[in-house]
């Protein structure tokens, strides 16, 4: 049967029916998709208010990194991801890094920032100067917007004005940037825009187009430094290792990818936690790994004078602890409330941190014994499951895959129908 993907009205209907005519449209039973109907009806109506067209909910583990001291203070840090081994690489280097101090952080004030696009300016030199000149007038319609915001300490604070040469067009572009406070600051930076677009129009004397934030959140950095205990990490062959690939990976974009996915698994699993933007947020730091013009490592390694490995990252982190998810959703506001963060600069360390650690991790894997090693011994437990083991069959089968040394469907399944017969 094929698909009929024409659904007149169907954002209109509840996520029952919803889910009763996308099931009809696919050729299934309603049953094939029960799987992501909730138990909590609750958690059904909640999703219907967050996104459109809603059926259902998808859940993803939420796991907690121990061992966290960051600035003095311990953390319980929930991460919120559906990968192995990336909770357990984040909390065991947390613990190396525990020898000398835990990790040191640091952060820029919450700025945001916005573009306003003018377009069809007959002199963007001059209007560039021209928007400069009114940058208190400018300012002070973009405060008008948001007086609770600046109330709590925020606003617009500065304008910059570029001149942006495209392959057909120059583009008058100002940004305006304004200090959000602990919002993630979407809302706030998009409504000033819009609110500034005529006026900012008729200074430059053309048309402006988009008026939006961007992602390149490079105003609102996060670091974090650490050092990593050498002996705790396996010696001195180690720590070099992981220089080494740090080395490969800040050379080879190939490499980078790869070495900046793993960054992005402790970022984005405390990200997601805690109910903030992810997309968002990977989007900024990816487009950091660029800024010099070619893509490389996020982080950064080298070995103190005393032979131990030194780990830093610096990454824009535009989040959150008011407005969207974080507010809404109570698993959300559980994470929150688990990690005892005061403000979002204080979130953005944290998160920096894991980061962090779940990097030198990876590293430490790859320069000691292999990823894989660590990987499939958890990969093996999803894969035995797959195969349909339960409760003790699990550990059996994982414990032969792990002997035969091929974690993969087929076998798990041969092996749970040899324990089975045996059984018999």
């Amino acid at each position: 049967m094929s698909v009929n993907s024409r659904l007149p009205g169907f954002y209109k209907l509840s996520p029952g029916d919803r889910l009763r005519n996308a099931s009809h449209a696919a050729g299934l039973e309603a049953a094939d998709l029960s799987p992501l109907v909730p138990a909590d009806i609750e958690m059904l109506a909640l999703a219907d208010r967050m996104i459109e067209n809603v059926v259902g909910t998808l859940s993803i583990p939420v796991g907690i990194a121990a061992n966290f001291t960051i600035n003095d203070r311990d953390y319980l840090i929930p991460m919120a991801t559906e990968e192995p081994s990336v909770v357990a690489a984040a909390s065991n280097m947390a613990s190396v890094a525990r020898h000398h101090g835990g990790f040191r952080t640091s952060s820029d004030l919450p700025i945001m920032v916005s573009q306003i696009q003018v377009v069809g300016v007959a002199d963007p030199r001059g209007a560039r100067m021209r928007l400069y000149e009114a940058e208190a007038e400018l300012l002070a319609l973009a405060n008008d917007q948001d007086p609770l915001l600046v109330k709590l300490g925020g606003g617009a604070r500065s304008i910059e004005v570029r001149i942006v040469e495209a392959s057909e067009a120059v583009y008058v572009v100002l940004h305006l940037h304004v200090d959000v406070r602990d919002a993630m600051g979407a809302n706030a930076v998009n409504t000033m825009a819009e609110a500034l677009a005529p006026r900012v129009a008729a200074i430059a004397g053309g048309r402006v187009r988009l008026r939006i934030l961007t992602n390149k959140a490079d105003r609102r950095l996060a670091r974090v430094r650490a050092v990593f205990d050498r002996d705790a990490l396996g010696g001195a062959d180690v720590v070099t290792g992981i220089v080494d690939a740090y080395r490969f990976a800040a050379a080879d974009p190939y490499r980078a990818a790869t070495h900046n996915k793993g960054i992005m698994n402790g970022i984005t699993a405390v990200v997601l936690a805690t109910g903030n933007d992810t997309r968002a947020v990977e989007a900024g730091a990816h487009c950091h790994a660029a800024s010099s013009g070619r893509y490389t490592s996020l982080s950064h390694y080298e070995i103190n004078a005393d032979g131990h490995l030194v780990g830093t990252l610096e990454v824009p982190m535009a989040v959150g602890l008011v407005g969207g998810a974080t507010k809404t959703h109570p698993a959300a506001r559980a994470a929150v409330r688990l990690l005892g963060v005061q403000s979002a600069q204080e979130l953005a360390q944290v998160v920096a941190a894991v980061g962090l650690s779940q990097n030198v991790g990876a590293l430490r894997a790859l320069a000691a014994e292999g990823i894989q090693k660590g990987h499939m011994s958890l990969h093996a437990r999803n894969v035995a499951a797959a195969a349909g083991a339960k409760g003790d069959e699990i550990e059996a089968v994982v414990e032969r895959l792990k002997t035969g040394g091929h974690v993969r469907l087929d076998k798990a399944e041969v092996i749970l129908a040899e324990l089975r017969a045996g059984a018999s």
